[in-house]
């Protein structure tokens, strides 16, 4: 039953996502909505991890399976890809590898930064 009603408050957040995307036409998908709510909610205390952790656990341990009806899809359509297949690639690619990149440096720039702080304090 535990897990029942994590699920629901998580897909009632997603339903909200949607209802928000439907009426506010920012072209915004409604998971970004939906993760912005679920975030606001965390950060407040109005939700408490614990009230979700269990099924998001699962969720995220069975993310990869989700990806199988894309995948599908796309092997369905490839006739209509596979003639732009390299604009394809390009346009997942580069973002993928800007990202990358970025997280990095922004990883090792708060690590140094952390780091800088730790040692002024212990002076």
């Amino acid at each position: 039953m535990r897990f029942l009603k994590q699920l629901l408050i998580i897909l009632s957040i997603s339903l909200a996502g949607e209802v928000l995307s439907h009426y506010i036409p920012l072209g915004i998908p409604a998971s970004i909505y939906g993760m912005v709510i679920m975030f606001t909610l965390l950060c407040t205390g109005v939700l408490k991890l614990e009230s979700v952790r269990e099924v998001g656990k699962f969720l995220v341990g069975i993310m990869g399976i989700m990806f199988v009806p894309a995948t599908v899809g796309i092997i369905d359509c490839w006739d209509v890809v596979s003639g732009s297949i390299w604009l394809y690639l390009t346009v997942v690619l580069v973002p993928t590898v800007i990202v990358m990149a970025v997280s990095g440096f922004t990883a090792q720039a708060l690590g140094r930064m952390k780091r800088g702080v730790k040692g002024q304090n212990e002076s």
